[in-house]
């Protein structure tokens, strides 16, 4: 007989809920003015020196009360959205369990590259970028929808576009090889690289031996590398074969905790990668990129035609014209919107495990 948690029924019950549709005229709905009611954002809620759970309650509950007025069906999806996000940062028992499971497998990339430097971090997706996601993927939406029909998509299709989300729990591996091990820069990346696969194509193995359940990409950035293995390939989103514009490359891969009845996404990176992702032109260069993307998008779909697209939008834009020195959060200060000390999970993401490895024969 299979066990479920108290956790597990109710993130089916919200898996479920979120997948039903109302009986309301969806055409109405998506062409109504937005004129006439005055459209709730999170960034009303960061100035008043509550805590996260407090500005995640208000904000969810003001945001499911209007659905409920206006009879939004995103909105009311958009509420269980933050209820997720909710529920994992007050019940999160079942993280040491599954932060186990992944330790294993440091303990196991540690015995089998101990030449190796690498770092295992985790995290639970922060609020700002949560909601900056969920707001983003209906922009994106409706955007590339519009340009293939020259109409707006179903309210149900948008729907199922919206319950897609899968890395709200992200861990990532970062790999490095000591120069003392490789001096050539360029072989030493190759080296890097073979590796990362080589570890690619261990991990879907390893974790699924240990409860997880690896889910297809759908053809998404599907790897042509021949590094990676034939049965492991499907499952992949690959960033380094398909790098993108910002330079961002790195490998993806999900999973389905059995146990947590949650899911996981593992990112795998070389410390370069790495550095481009966080301190480089795919995180200094991608803030005013995306306003520009963000800024045409505006301009080809007209104000008012699609209530969806334009308060995504307008919640979207707010978030990336956040002053952070300005807000007053509990447990979270900055300076500007660089040097920042978040102790709550608001704009950094609350972290679940840092392990450190350094190689074993660096001075050799």
């Amino acid at each position: 007989m299979k066990i479920v948690s108290k956790r597990g029924r109710k993130n089916a019950a919200l898996f479920a809920f979120m997948r039903k549709s109302f009986i309301i005229d969806s055409n109405a709905v998506q062409n109504a003015k937005t004129k006439d009611k005055k459209m709730i954002t999170l960034n009303d809620y960061l100035y008043s020196g509550d805590t996260v759970f407090r500005i995640l309650k208000k904000y969810s509950e003001d945001l499911k009360r209007a659905a409920e007025e206006n009879q939004s069906e995103v909105d009311l999806l958009h509420y269980y959205f933050l209820m997720q996000i909710m529920e994992l940062l007050e019940h999160n028992d079942f993280l040491t369990a599954q932060s186990q499971k992944i330790r294993e497998f440091y303990q196991y990339m540690a015995k089998q590259y101990p030449y190796f430097s690498f770092t295992f971090k985790g995290r639970i997706k922060s609020l700002i970028r949560a909601e900056a996601k969920f707001n983003g993927y209906i922009v994106a939406y409706v955007y590339d929808y519009y340009l293939k029909n020259h109409a707006y998509p179903p309210v149900d299709e948008l729907k199922e576009r919206l319950t897609r989300f899968r890395d709200l729990i992200a861990y990532r591996i970062v790999i490095s090889m000591p120069k003392c091990h490789v001096r050539d820069e360029r072989e030493r990346e190759q080296e890097e690289i073979r590796h990362l696969y080589e570890i690619a194509n261990r991990l879907k193995v390893f974790l699924e031996e240990r409860g997880f359940t690896a889910e297809p990409a759908g053809g998404v950035k599907l790897s042509d590398s021949p590094l990676l293995n034939e049965d492991v390939r499907p499952y992949y989103r690959d960033y380094i074969v398909n790098e993108e514009s910002d330079g961002y490359r790195s490998l993806h891969i999900t999973f389905f905790d059995n146990s947590a009845h949650c899911y996981v996404e593992m990112q795998l990176r070389t410390k370069t990668m790495d550095d481009i992702a966080e301190i480089g032109p795919a995180n200094h260069l991608g803030y005013e990129k995306k306003q520009e993307r963000e800024r045409a998008r505006r301009d080809v779909i007209p104000v008012g035609e699609c209530i969806y697209f334009d308060e995504a939008y307008e919640r979207g834009m707010k978030l990336q014209q956040l002053e952070l020195s300005k807000l007053d959060v509990n447990m979270f200060a900055a300076i500007d919107n660089s040097l920042i000390n978040d102790g709550c999970g608001l704009y950094r993401g609350r972290l679940i495990l840092p392990y450190e490895h350094l190689s074993r024969f660096q001075n050799d």
